[in-house]
């Protein structure tokens, strides 16, 4: 693979992003920089398309490039570029004020900011945080035999389940749960929460057993959940305005989101991109999934990225990536500072 075939390759994947019409070797001959006759490039087409890098629709009609082509177009030939000052103010404009974020809201927030400006599905993993502990577990009661359970992680990560009881609590049982929550599970690590040590919660209440149980189930609940990567998917309408990728896959794709996460645990190496004609796992054909790592104190945190046709306008998107990564980077980083090594 020479110098001229990748400049040839990276003209045709350039024109197919831009018109979505097969590309004939007379216009790539026409463009600056290419310098050599439409036989020449049309022979260098060919050799391209015996490579597996463009294929042609009819035997009439131009090339178009294959995923095996646009991965090498990615990885070889587009290089990395930054953000402007103007849009790298509109994208933290979009963020809004970071202080009043919430870890989770933040990646919420990047994921809504990315979709609409990409026009892309985008798609945000957050690993399970492994030293974070419990910092609250609250019961708070909402209604005739209605309790909500409140729990709150040192990461500020906050869930809460409605559990509905036999029978409305009395004030003695409030005040042993209580005390039984903070006593056992406030300042535990997330990471310590085994299947184990939950059941023994339950069985170490005694004779309030039964009455709390469903409570302290809840919590359970919830504690697995903790542990769980999360995966948020925004925009996902968009997918919808765009020709060449099949609304029913989209509409299946919708229905399985979580299926992404065994994709999204590859991104953590890096960028990583995704063809959906390449990899079983990714419901949606003629697609792309570009991702990347963020980090929290050095250590990756999840991924974000965005899904889109496979005719997408990567040198315009893999930058707005970038800039979103570094962003939650430095934000993590900045607010979790010396949490970490308390915990570790």
């Amino acid at each position: 693979m020479d110098a001229r075939k990748l400049k040839i390759l990276a003209a045709v994947v350039d024109n197919f992003i831009s018109t979505g019409e097969p590309v004939g070797s007379k216009t790539i001959s026409m463009l600056p920089g290419i310098n050599v006759s439409a036989a020449t490039v049309r022979n260098d087409m060919a050799i391209l398309e015996e490579l597996g890098y463009l294929e042609q629709p009819h035997t009439s009609a131009g090339r178009t490039p294959t995923f095996k082509g646009y991965r090498l177009y990615i990885e070889e030939i587009l290089g990395r570029t930054e953000l402007d000052a103007s849009e790298r103010a509109r994208l933290d404009q979009m963020l809004g004020d970071e202080e009043n974020y919430t870890e989770e809201l933040l990646l919420q927030s990047a994921g809504t900011a990315l979709a609409e400006i990409t026009k892309c599905a985008t798609v945000v993993s957050n690993l399970a945080p492994k030293y974070s502990v419990i910092s609250k577990v609250e019961v708070i009661p909402t209604g005739k035999r209605l309790y909500v359970v409140l729990l709150i992680t040192s990461n500020g990560k906050i869930k809460n389940k409605a559990c509905r009881m036999e029978f409305d609590l009395t004030q003695e049982h409030m005040d042993f749960l209580t005390r039984y929550l903070e006593e056992n599970l406030e300042g535990v690590s997330v990471a310590d929460l085994s299947e184990e040590r939950l059941d023994h919660l339950i069985t170490a209440m005694g004779t309030y057993m039964v009455a709390l149980s469903p409570l302290v189930k809840g919590i359970c609940e919830m504690s697995r959940d903790l542990q769980k990567n999360e995966v948020y998917v925004t925009g996902e309408q968009n997918l919808l305005t765009y020709g060449d990728i099949d609304k029913g896959e989209i509409v299946r794709f919708i229905s399985h989101k979580n299926e992404l996460q065994e994709l999204l645990d590859d991104s953590m190496s890096g960028l990583q991109v995704v063809f959906g004609e390449e990899d079983d796992g990714f419901a949606i054909g003629n697609s792309s999934m570009i991702v990347s790592r963020y980090e929290k104190c050095g250590k990756t945190a999840g991924s974000l990225g965005v899904i889109g046709p496979m005719r997408l306008d990567y040198a315009k998107v893999i930058p707005y990536i970038d800039y979103f990564t570094e962003k939650l980077t430095r934000f993590l980083t900045e607010h979790g500072e010396g949490k970490d090594d308390d915990n570790e």
